[in-house]
């Protein structure tokens, strides 16, 4: 995940890695964990000091990379940003699949909260791409395992535990999931943010900081481009460190003021320096344990992925921890990418793909909160806890007279690696109270959604409309009286619909939380508040009728759709930009491809082609045009690198033609002689009266053997013109022109040689199967002549008795 711009070009992937050090200040990279942030989060400002390029806050408080593209200031959003990648991914999948792409599934660390996950799923749609689900990656590594697995439990059976650990480069996640045949259900996840890969090779880089001052007076710290080399190459020694166990040496050449630098380190020392980041191994694993309620004998086997569980020490606490060996059969570097393509092709209806449902979780509990109507001015309820399943809906009532907010938010933020416990705030609009002034009952419907992003997705007001007037009042009377008990009513009417979504919650995991079902759950939960009211009054006398209502909701650092649009088009014009500059640089390529490749060969293949005084002024041509081609035409537009081109090839082709026709002309002239001698010797058959050619028409023969010995003249005098000729000359006759006559004498003589022999006896078909040796003379032909026929018939009568029975 690298992005490199440039003063023309954006490079992407593997080739920007390869700038970083080049391009310090324009080469974006680590930019994962600065989606969804403000500028001031304390996270940002802590990265901010340890990255080589520059983060600037957004007109909309959100963190932007400032960086130089196209010789001018640019500052991008992290939308942006990522969305250059995913584009870049887009493309390498297009020009594989050679056709268009456009749904994919993402992943994103399970730590993630909803505005990180809104800003990632806006840079998909930066991209062009239409984002299906935001997966987590402990989940998709989960899928990839357990998809392919066709020994696991039956539904009924046990499930089989797993605990799967992800430590990759800049954070650590671990999940339990219990699979059972064609499902797996996540049981919890736990996380360090803060600890991966790069606080290791944080941990190697102060340390040779530090020992380059003492030892060469040398302040890595203050040279960004220094340190990035450091950097590199304290990541190379942590890899092989975790291959060897001796002492390793670093050595740095021409690292600051040209000085060269060499140090060393093994594996022990470096277990030492790191001894506080592999203490925080463990919680998360405890955490996790502790959370799914299992022990460690309920745990079937410890999988293994990101790059950072392969340190030997990081290994070894997993291990210590489980007393069990760990398996490594997960491609460490790929799983979760695995893992997304398979839920691609399972949502895809174009993939028949062997059924596997998923239940995730919802990391962090969420909570609602809401103006009361009565004194102590708020109500709140947990709608979602920690760990609950998801994707899942739930259905809550309140009783209002007016439009009211809904705030949904974070419950334990200290939980959440995340400044802003916010989620949104939900408006549900046009709420008024009953004909008879008394509280609307509003049935609300809050979910978490496939992409685990929290929303109020539905409301509705229950109107009643009574049938008879005379039963009309006393339901409302005890309706009233039981308002009077005040606020605490309102909350047990909240705690009795959660409860109820608790029931439901069941019912639904049941069914494996899919979203389908919800509808259904609303419908029964509708049903079962009706029943609920059903003691105090007879109900029986009024019909109920349910209205959406509009919700208006306003998200956390939501990004507005025309702002997005923006980058959208921004994102074109950077990929036009992108396509001019190859397309110029591939024209530019091809000019001093040929002046190589020609010069080479004018040496070589060309030299017996061209006379001393051309070779020599196509020699000055070629390194005329290669000594501008590193001065004036080091940049020039398309056109000009074509047409220079066009400009050697006028020089160059007639010798690579002279080459070509000289190596190709014996070969087609042969053939070309060949095929008249078979022609000849068919005439000459003809001529013998051979029983081949006998049926043919003398008139039409006669035209065939003019044909021919007008081809062979033609062939001979341009033989005779050719031979006389130097190689350096352009040669009298082409290879097409052989080839064209060659042709010509095909479809000329080949219909009038191959014409069929006339069927010439039907009726006598059966007769001579029973007396083939009686055969008299037929059709005037004289008896000698038909005699070796019915023997050369005979065979051919009795050999396919198949064909007589389909007759």
């Amino acid at each position: 995940a690298c992005i490199s711009l440039g003063s023309k070009t954006r490079a992407i992937g593997n080739a920007a890695k390869s700038q970083i050090i080049t391009n310090v200040k324009n080469a974006v990279h680590g930019f994962k964990k600065l989606h969804g942030r403000a500028f001031e989060d304390p996270y940002i400002q802590a990265e901010r000091a340890k990255l080589p390029y520059e983060l600037q806050k957004m007109p909309n408080g959100s963190v932007g990379v400032k960086v130089r593209y196209l010789d001018e200031e640019r500052l991008f959003a992290v939308e942006q940003i990522t969305g250059m990648l995913l584009a870049k991914l887009k493309e390498t999948s297009e020009s594989a699949l050679k056709k268009p792409v456009a749904d994919c599934v993402i992943s994103v660390p399970s730590f993630f909260t909803d505005a990180e996950r809104r800003s990632v799923m806006a840079a998909a749609q930066i991209a062009g791409l239409n984002c299906l689900k935001l997966m987590n990656e402990t989940t998709a590594v989960a899928l990839a395992y357990g998809i392919y697995k066709q020994d696991l439990p039956a539904l009924e059976e046990k499930p089989r535990n797993v605990v799967f650990v992800d430590m990759g480069h800049s954070a650590y996640q671990v999940s339990i999931c219990a699979f059972n045949k064609g499902k797996l259900k996540v049981l919890a996840t736990t996380f360090d943010p803060f600890v991966g890969g790069r606080n290791f090779d944080e941990a190697l880089v102060d340390y040779f900081s530090e020992e380059f001052r003492t030892k060469y007076k040398l302040n890595v710290k203050e040279n960004p481009r220094a340190l990035l080399r450091l950097y590199q190459e304290c990541e190379k020694l942590k890899k092989l460190m975790s291959a060897n166990a001796s002492d390793l040496p670093l050595n740095i050449e021409c690292f600051m003021n040209d000085l060269d630098v060499s140090s060393k380190m093994n594996r022990a020392q470096f277990e030492q320096l790191c001894a506080a980041l592999l203490a925080r191994v463990e919680p998360p694993l405890r955490a996790a344990m502790d959370q799914a309620k299992l022990q460690r004998e309920d745990i079937y086997s410890i999988e293994i992925v990101g790059g950072a569980t392969r340190i030997p020490a990081v290994k070894e606490q997993i291990s210590n921890f489980f007393c069990k060996e760990i398996s490594t059969t997960l491609n460490a570097d790929e799983a979760v990418a695995r893992g997304c393509a398979l839920q691609c092709a399972i949502l895809s209806p174009a993939f028949k793909v062997r059924e596997f449902s998923i239940t995730d979780v919802v990391p962090y509990s969420i909570t609602l909160r809401w103006k009361s109507s009565y004194e102590e001015g708020t109500g709140e309820c947990e709608v979602f806890s920690k760990n609950h399943a998801a994707p899942f809906s739930k259905v809550i009532t309140f009783h209002k007279k007016e439009p009211f907010d809904l705030e949904a938010y974070y419950t334990h933020p200290q939980e959440v690696p995340y400044p802003d416990s916010r989620i949104g705030r939900f408006t549900i609009q046009n709420v008024g109270p009953q004909h008879d002034g008394d509280n609307s009952k509003v049935k609300v419907k809050v979910r978490v959604n496939i992409h685990g992003l929290f929303s109020v997705a539905n409301a509705s007001i229950i109107e009643k409309q009574s049938l008879e007037g005379d039963h009309n009042d006393t339901p409302m009377d005890t309706e009233s009286s039981s308002k009077s008990q005040g606020r605490d009513e309102e909350l047990d009417k909240m705690q009795v619909d959660q409860e109820e979504g608790v029931q439901k919650s069941q019912a639904e995991q049941q069914n494996q939380a899919d979203e389908e079902t919800e509808n259904a759950g609303t419908e029964t939960k509708a049903a079962s508040g009706e029943k609920q009211d059903q003691p105090p009054q007879p109900k029986a006398k009024t019909k109920v009728k349910s209205i959406d209502l509009p919700i208006q909701a306003s998200l956390y650092r939501q990004l507005g759709q025309d702002l997005i649009n923006s980058y959208i088009e921004n994102e074109g014009k950077m990929m036009m930009q992108d396509k001019l500059e190859k397309e110029r640089n591939d024209a530019k390529n091809a000019v001093e491809e040929y002046v190589y490749e020609f010069r080479d060969k004018l040496c070589g293949v060309f030299e017996k082609f061209i006379t001393e005084e051309d070779s020599n002024k196509l020699t000055l041509m070629l390194e005329d045009t290669e000594n501008w081609l590193y001065e004036d035409g080091e940049d020039q537009p398309k056109q000009v690198y074509m047409d220079k081109l066009q400009e050697l090839k006028k020089f160059g082709q007639p010798i690579q033609e002279r080459c070509m026709e000289h190596e190709e002309r014996p070969k087609v002239l042969n053939e070309l002689g060949k095929k008249i001698q078979l022609l000849m010797k068919a005439v000459e058959a003809y001529k013998n009266k051979d029983e081949k050619y006998d049926h043919l028409d003398p008139a039409e023969m006669e035209k065939v053997e003019k044909y021919i010995n007008e081809a062979m003249n033609w062939l001979n005098s341009k033989m005779n013109a050719q031979n006389k000729l130097s190689l350096t000359q352009d040669p009298v006759v082409k290879v097409a022109e052989i080839l064209a006559k060659s042709k010509e004498l095909d479809s000329f003589c080949n219909p009038i040689l191959s014409k069929p022999k006339p069927k010439i006896e039907p009726p006598s078909d059966g007769q001579s199967k029973a007396n083939g040796e009686h055969n008299g003379p037929v059709n005037g032909q004289s008896a000698t002549e038909t005699k070796p026929e019915p023997a050369k018939d005979n065979p051919q009568q009795t050999k396919p008795p198949g064909e007589m029975e389909v007759d």
